[in-house]
């Protein structure tokens, strides 16, 4: 086992215990990379909690986890899961990007496009169609 496996034994440990679908791990010029298919948000949510544990501002730049939820399509609706707050809605997908929109925390958004793991594409009820950090989303 490697060195990053070592390191995020917790993860790779988190995402076969909670049985994400797909599995592959794979190592490539110094970078961590974790992909599959969780059954639901909350799946998902526990192997970015387990990432968190070790990485609490989700910055390292070692690790790529990919963990889709599988059975969402375009149209779902999806709620906002923030700690508190707001969720900015963001031109890009990107921390970068100019801020559009924003969404209070309980409100429900339409998926447009899971985008990647990290930003999905949402519309709000009046209409802000643009990307919104994935982690805060739960179907």
């Amino acid at each position: 086992m490697s060195t990053l496996q070592d390191k995020y034994a917790s993860v790779i440990s988190s995402a076969q215990t909670i049985g994400v679908r797909n599995l592959q791990i794979r190592e490539q010029d110094g970078i961590l990379y974790i992909s599959g298919d969780a059954a639901d948000t909350a799946t998902k949510d526990a192997v970015w909690n387990a990432l968190g544990a070790i990485d609490t501002t989700y910055s390292a730049s070692d690790i790529n986890l990919d963990v889709q939820v599988s059975g969402l399509s375009a149209g779902a609706s999806l709620t906002i899961n923030t700690e508190e707050g707001n969720l900015n809605i963001r031109q890009e997908p990107s921390t970068d990007a100019s801020i559009i929109g924003k969404a209070g925390k309980g409100d429900s958004v339409s998926l447009v496009e899971q985008t990647s793991d990290d930003w999905w594409k949402i519309k709000t009820s009046d209409g802000v169609e643009g990307y919104a950090y994935a982690r805060y989303l739960k179907a």
